[in-house]
């Protein structure tokens, strides 16, 4: 698989990633030997990037990582979160970006992946309470301890990745961005460009909706995430879907699947940009890998563009208690 660099300090990793949350968490039904397989699958692919994070599970997810990765360190990049923080109320998320809650939670991550240093460690949402100086402070002193070899933060606006940048350089911001989630086109990105910051997108497949798979808010078990989530609801569900008909319509006369294009596209974007599709089955991983190979023309950028324009989906990407924690 093609290598992309993260940033400017080194760091280089798979063209796509794999996201590892959906194994643990939210998504559904759990198969913890399916999943250490697609981990495995998606090695023997060229994948090198794993994302993970504390609170998926929580606590749980970081475990299943470490498992699959045992005696594979070396062919392995993995990337871990802290800062949304759950408890046993399983319906509380709070966010805390305290130096010391920084250190404790990088210990406790090390302890689950087990493993001696993680390769990229995010701030998974910016605490409104704490000066991003000091969080990214105590990250930096992370780096100098060996534990951390690069940073970075996650759904953090232009303005906090610049404060952040001017502590210690930010190797990667991830946040959403799909053909149905284009916010960071309009200062992010241009920043990370201007700051020689990579962009790692999560989502790239707005949770599967732009497989055009998913075809009635049935299709989910009842504690899938998505039914809580306004694009994936009523009125917005009808519109959306019309959308993805348009994308499916695309993707057929190229002789792929709506997702490859959806991922192709998010691939073009830019060499500094590196999706991480989560899925939980190797079906689909081989499926996601294979958009790597997946060329799309001008033409059909622009045929794309006027199929699904930004801006376009119905809904916003999270519900009203979590949306006020992105793009922070």
């Amino acid at each position: 698989m093609e290598q992309r660099k993260l940033g400017t300090e080194g760091l280089v990793v798979s063209a796509q990633g794999l996201g590892c949350m959906g194994m643990s968490d939210f998504y559904g039904e759990r198969n913890e030997t399916e999943s250490i397989a697609t981990i495995h699958r998606a090695l023997e692919l060229g994948v090198t990037l794993l994302d993970t994070a504390d609170m998926y599970g929580p606590f749980t997810n970081e475990k299943l990582v470490g498992t699959a990765i045992k005696g594979k360190r070396n062919r392995v990049l993995i990337a871990t979160k802290f800062g949304i923080v759950r408890t046993a109320d399983p319906n509380y998320r709070g966010v805390c970006g305290r130096p010391e809650y920084v250190r404790s939670s990088c210990d406790a991550s090390l302890l689950r992946l087990g493993l001696d240093h993680i390769d990229l460690y995010y701030q998974h949402r910016v605490d409104p309470d704490v000066a991003i100086e000091e969080t990214v402070g105590a990250m930096a002193d992370l780096v100098t301890a060996g534990k951390v070899r690069f940073i970075g933060l996650s759904e953090a606006g232009a303005q906090t990745i610049r404060r952040a940048h001017a502590v210690h350089p930010i190797t990667a911001l991830q946040s959403e961005y799909s053909l149905w989630s284009r916010d960071p086109e309009e200062d992010v990105l241009p920043t990370l460009r201007e700051l020689g910051i990579g962009f790692v997108a999560y989502s790239p497949l707005g949770r599967g909706f732009l497989t055009g798979q998913i075809t009635s808010p049935d299709d989910f078990t009842a504690d899938d995430y998505r039914r809580l989530s306004p694009r994936f609801q009523g009125d917005n569900f009808t519109k959306n879907l019309e959308l993805v008909e348009r994308i499916k319509t695309i993707a057929e006369r190229k002789g792929i699947t709506a997702g490859q294009l959806a991922l192709a596209w998010v691939m073009a974007q830019g060499d500094d940009i590196v999706p991480i599709p989560g899925t939980k089955r190797r079906k689909y991983l081989e499926e996601n890998v294979a958009a790597a190979q997946v060329e799309i023309s001008a033409d059909e950028l622009a045929e794309i563009a006027q199929a699904l324009p930004r801006g376009a989906a119905s809904g916003e990407r999270y519900p009203a208690a979590s949306i006020t924690t992105i793009n922070r």
